[in-house]
């Protein structure tokens, strides 16, 4: 059995690195050349958060704080993202999209679907399915960090 699981372990990983850099690089290819795929994937976050912060970026990537702040940082300045403080608690910044990043945002995303969605056709739609639950089941198993355990 254990060589059956180091089998399945390889075989992931080879698949997860060939496909990780080969899509990030095509993406990377295709969206705006002042957008970094860091960027790119913390637009994402902020888009799909109301109220998004610098913290919960650096727990979603795993990152400390410092490294969120100079990304961050960046897209201020070149008036993709804004900062907005909590009126309750002065302390709390919320991250959120200017209308110019959001346009950004938009022009990436369609890019990446130009990107992905070639390669879905490629499968049934029952298998993509079952491929991004399982993808999914398998993020949040991370997530929580069970270590793997059967919940």
């Amino acid at each position: 059995m254990e060589d059956e699981v180091q089998h399945w372990i390889n075989r992931y990983m080879d698949a997860y690195m060939m496909v990780t850099r080969q899509v990030a690089a095509r993406i990377k290819d295709s969206i705006a050349a002042d957008t970094t795929n860091d960027q790119y994937q913390i637009l994402r976050l902020i888009n799909a958060q109301e109220q998004c912060t610098s913290t919960y970026l650096a727990e979603t990537f795993c990152v400390g704080k410092s490294s969120i702040t100079a990304i961050i940082n960046r897209l201020v300045q070149a008036g993709i993202i804004e900062r907005t403080r909590d009126e309750n608690d002065r302390r709390q910044v919320y991250l959120s999209m200017s209308e110019h990043g959001k346009s950004v945002f938009e022009a990436a995303e369609s890019q990446v679907h130009e990107v992905v969605a070639p390669y879905l056709f490629h499968f049934e739609k029952k298998d993509i399915e079952t491929f991004i639950m399982m993808f999914e089941k398998l993020a949040s198993l991370i997530q929580n960090d069970n270590g793997g355990k059967s919940q």
